[in-house]
């Protein structure tokens, strides 16, 4: 099938982008840039594993989203909270809707270049915190894609049941290199490691049993995982 992959330069995304590589054929890769603090950080790497993949890359401007929405998220908005990625204060860096438009985009590109397939990365670990990752949202857009268009472009989600250590396995299956893949919402000079997705990202290593080749700022214990969110949703 031919496929586009949505790719923001996370570890996630890219190991799509690798996934998707070896069970389809991707017609291109798009990485979104929304004015989120992180994605100048981000997208160079996105742009770095389409390139070694021999993949055509588009970055797409969403500059209404940074002006608009409220998120501190996005450089219009306040300090990246810490602490556990499912903590209740991590609900601050929602992006309202955000999946819905980045995938509607996406599906107009890939009817328009004859590509049948939309991948994205929301795995199990998003559920928490992330309405726009739940599989319930996930089957509503697929369908709005399906029918929406001619080519019946079907969304596929490979990662929707894993866990970030799953993914990290995955990753490391195929191969990909994690020192090239950007997580940080922070955006600074290096991974802070306290925010909620560099502690996601150094327990998905933990757990996965990989060597991290993240260098962060601050490497002090991880965080407990909240009580209210103990029990999967």
């Amino acid at each position: 099938m031919k496929v586009v992959v949505l790719c923001s330069g996370g570890m996630d995304s890219v190991v799509a982008l690798h996934w998707a590589r070896g069970e389809h054929a991707v017609s291109a890769v798009v990485s979104f840039d929304y004015g989120a603090k992180h994605n100048h950080r981000e997208i160079p790497f996105a742009a770095e594993h389409a390139h070694a993949l021999g993949a055509r890359h588009e970055i797409v401007k969403l500059e209404f989203v940074n002006r608009l929405f409220a998120s501190a998220l996005l450089q219009s908005g306040g300090e990246i909270p810490e602490g556990h990625y499912e903590a209740e204060n991590m609900k601050q860096t929602v992006v309202p809707f955000r999946n819905a438009i980045m995938l509607s985009v996406a599906c107009g590109f890939a009817e328009s270049i004859g590509a049948e397939g939309l991948v994205i990365a929301a795995h199990g670990g998003d559920h928490a915190i992330y309405p726009d990752c739940r599989e319930e949202f996930m089957q509503a857009m697929g369908d709005a894609m399906r029918l929406g268009t001619y080519a019946g472009v079907q969304l596929l989600r490979p990662f929707i049941a894993l866990k970030k250590d799953g993914i990290a396995a995955e990753g490391a299956r195929l191969g990909v290199d994690f020192s090239r893949t950007w997580s940080c919402y922070k955006g600074g000079p290096m991974h802070c490691g306290k925010c909620g997705t560099c502690v996601e990202r150094r327990e998905a290593f933990a757990l996965a049993r990989l060597q991290d080749p993240t260098v962060y700022a601050a490497t002090e214990s991880l965080p407990e995982k909240p009580i209210e969110n103990a029990k999967p949703r």
